[in-house]
């Protein structure tokens, strides 16, 4: 089975995250919003197919990478999560919470041996 298909976002923690947009913004003529920033790019093998890549900074103090202590965290993009979800249940993976369905497709986080937390996520068809 395949399991990670591409890199769905990074997010990392920023004492001052609209400072941070706007440096971004500035110097790198990165498009941020509220939420940072997201990269649209098509898919290699099938051009038809859209894809996207998010870009975001979070406030010092966010919960949101909890129960992980580092400042940052990887989205990955997965195929089949439920099933994916199943194998790394059998692999002992530390599971952090159920799959969260969104109209943007399905989320999961889990946790690497070192404490850093990831997100899976299963995007509905762009």
């Amino acid at each position: 089975m395949k399991k990670v298909t591409g890199l769905g976002g990074v997010f990392f923690k920023s004492n001052d995250p609209k400072g941070m947009n706007e440096w971004y913004a500035k110097n790198l003529g990165l498009p941020v919003g509220q939420y940072g920033t997201t990269f649209e790019w098509r898919e290699d093998d099938d051009p038809s197919k859209k894809g996207s890549t998010s870009w975001c900074a979070f406030p010092q103090d966010t919960k949101y990478f909890n129960p992980s202590e580092k400042p940052f965290m990887i989205n990955y993009r997965v195929e089949n999560l439920v099933a994916l979800l199943e194998e790394l249940k059998k692999e002992n993976v530390t599971i952090v919470d159920e799959i969260a369905e969104y109209d943007y497709g399905k989320f999961i986080h889990i946790m690497d041996p070192e404490g850093n937390i990831i997100e899976l996520w299963e995007p509905k068809d762009e």
